[in-house]
């Protein structure tokens, strides 16, 4: 993959787009993309911010590593400078046109399924059931001394 095919691909399929050189900001219906490109690392990523990660509580954050190994399958969510991404990461040269629509579709359903399935395809990976939550214990005097 070249960096010039992402940038026809890009704008193929956005809403709307800015771009600079290696670097695109667009939007599919209500969700905005970032994508970065460096030929010279032979990397690439497409990404979309969710939240900000201060707001997530500990069920949220705890939710989205167990998506990371059963639900999000190219794609993970992360943190990084404050705000919960949902991001897919590649070499870009190696990258085809099948997988760059894949990883765009998947980022998307990433992005708008965050706190309900956490899918960003239909293929789910088996895990556990939850081990549901033991009923707190009555304090007695001395516990809570």
């Amino acid at each position: 993959m070249s960096i010039d095919k992402l940038n026809t691909m890009y704008l193929t399929v956005s809403d709307s787009i800015v771009s600079n050189k290696s670097q695109w900001r667009f939007k599919i219906k209500d969700v905005f993309f970032i994508s970065i490109a460096d030929s010279t690392h032979n990397r690439m990523r497409i990404m979309s911010p969710i939240s900000d990660s201060d707001a997530l509580d500990d069920k949220l954050k705890e939710a989205s590593l167990i998506a990371n190994f059963h639900t999000a399958l190219d794609v993970k969510y992360a943190i990084s400078d404050n705000v919960l991404w949902c991001v897919y990461i590649h070499p870009l040269k190696e990258l085809t046109e099948e997988q760059v629509l894949d990883a765009i579709s998947q980022v998307y359903y990433g992005s708008i399924n965050f706190g309900t399935t956490f899918s960003s395809t239909s293929l789910v990976f088996p895990g556990k059931k939850p081990i549901k939550e033991q009923p707190k214990k009555k304090e007695t005097l001395l516990q809570k001394i």
